[in-house]
């Protein structure tokens, strides 16, 4: 009789491939019919902000919307989702057995929009108002970044703006974070990159480039197409970007991105407020999420639960649920 499988760990082949290409996936976590039936009831819950931990807030405008970042400290669903053992295990295969999960994202990509600017991020400097680091590793540390699990929440197709990836670009960083960027709302949908629709949530990332003449090798890209349910994992370090929506179809593209790091990681060390996309709001209700082993350093803020007390399950080093 088969046994259940208890842990979702990469295997040393996919260690290797990981660690070469700087991405792995996709992977299955929801059938289709299951992650459709998720989004319908999710939707209502997206639109209603009031316990969102940046809510209620009038200055949390922008061109993302910071009033649905971190929306995993308020929606059971996706509480759930960023501790499903299918994620944390593969995630902690990479970073180690003590992992947590700092930020979360939605990416709407409506019928016409522009494609995201090739781009890689380190310490999350970049857009922050305060050009301070929002991340920091130790200083032995041999790796920078987050791993990013990003989950198509609908079809991610050519066609809708799927993601696109740089293959083994991760080992070399092409952008300074410390530049600024000019925000621009006005230039959203608007501008042409090499032939492709491309921007930045109001920005140009091509004025953080360490070499202005540099451009990223589009014959290496490698689009990232999921069914809806499928998940990827990666650098964000990587080189990746992602394409326009050909308008072909009146269905939107919805991905949700989950942003992990070892516990040793400094989050948010220099700031009080979220300050980037032309928004602002207060950290004063945001809390890291244990999501594997335990946390031995003790100079992050987590929280144990949602808002509404929904615990966050903790995976063990055996594979389990603590």
């Amino acid at each position: 009789m088969e046994q259940r499988r208890t842990t979702f760990a990469l295997s040393p082949a996919e260690s290797e491939r990981f660690h070469r290409d700087g991405y792995l996936g996709p992977f299955d976590l929801y059938e289709e019919s299951e992650m459709e039936r998720n989004l319908r009831a999710l939707r209502p819950k997206l639109l209603n902000t009031r316990k969102a931990v940046y809510g209620g807030d009038r200055t949390v405008a922008g061109a993302t919307d910071l009033a649905n970042y971190d929306r995993h400290l308020d929606v059971d669903f996706l509480a759930r989702h960023i501790t499903r053992p299918e994620i944390v295990d593969r995630v902690a295969s990479i970073l180690g057995p003590d992992v947590l999960c700092w930020r979360s994202e939605f990416f709407p990509k409506y019928p016409g929009d522009e494609g995201t600017d090739w781009h890689q991020a380190d310490n999350f400097s970049n857009v922050a108002g305060s050009k301070h680091p929002q991340i920091v590793w130790p200083e032995d540390a041999d790796f920078g970044g987050t791993i990013t699990v990003w989950t198509a929440f609908t079809p991610a197709t050519e066609e809708t703006g799927c993601l696109q990836f740089i293959p083994g670009s991760h080992r070399t960083m092409h952008y300074d974070e410390s530049k600024v960027m000019e925000y621009d709302a006005a230039s959203i949908n608007k501008v042409d990159k090499d032939g492709v629709r491309r921007g930045f949530f109001g920005y140009d990332y091509r004025q953080l480039q360490k070499d202005p003449d540099w451009r990223p090798d589009e014959s290496r890209a490698v689009p990232q197409v999921m069914r809806q349910g499928q998940f990827v994992v990666f650098w964000s370090t990587l080189m990746h970007a992602s394409l326009p929506h050909s308008g072909l179809t009146e269905q939107m593209r919805l991905g949700f991105a989950a942003r992990y790091l070892p516990t040793s990681v400094r989050v948010y060390p220099y700031s009080d407020s979220l300050d980037e996309f032309g928004g602002s709001a207060s950290l004063a209700r945001f809390g890291n999420v244990l999501v594997s082993g335990t946390d031995r350093f003790g100079h992050n803020r987590f929280v144990d639960r949602t808002v509404d007390g929904f615990p966050f399950p903790v995976r063990g080093e055996a594979g389990r649920s603590a």
